[in-house]
């Protein structure tokens, strides 16, 4: 099964110029969405996962079923103020501005290896930020899985180190 051909292209989404590329075409397909999560999930094995962390709120989508398939722990990552307990916080640079990611402090436990799963890389912003505070926790990453890697973008190189994984790469100026 091609997963590109479920991934809507999007022009000028959310601004002019943009190629947004829309997962959600993918997920309204059952099949296509079984099948991109049973090969993530099968990345996710190979790469020794004991726990599956996903950042807010596209890596649930795809970081949940992964965890369920795999039956591991999914550690969710989100912004202020949406945990309920003791969190570590993490502040990244974006192109404009800043943000800050938060997780449970007792969400990871020293040694544990840790896939971290997401939609889409772009920048890699995000994805580092969370592996940032993965390593904090004392945590190891022992890879990276997404759906789609933006190739004409910097974040899939930068995370390539890191087991970088993705089911689809895609250079946005190709559509």
């Amino acid at each position: 099964m091609n997963l590109e051909e479920y991934i809507e292209v999007i022009p000028d989404f959310p601004k002019k110029g943009v190629q947004f590329k829309d997962v959600t075409s993918l997920m309204q397909n059952g099949e296509a969405y079984k099948e991109a999560i049973n090969q993530m999930s099968k990345l996710a094995k190979d790469m020794g996962a004991e726990v599956i962390v996903g950042p807010e709120s596209r890596g649930f989508l795809f970081g949940c079923p992964v965890a369920f398939n795999l039956n591991l722990p999914f550690i969710p990552v989100r912004k202020p103020g949406k945990l309920p307990r003791e969190t570590i916080n993490y502040t990244y640079d974006l192109e404009y501005g800043t943000d800050t990611l938060c997780m449970h402090k007792d969400s990871i436990k020293k040694g544990q290896k840790v896939v971290i799963v997401d939609d889409i890389v772009a920048l890699g912003g995000t994805m580092e930020a969370v592996i940032n505070m993965v390593n904090l926790l004392g945590g190891e990453v022992v890879g990276l899985v997404c759906l789609i890697g933006l190739t004409s973008l910097p974040g899939v190189k930068k995370l390539e180190p890191f087991g970088l994984k993705c089911l689809i790469y895609d250079n946005v100026e190709d559509k």
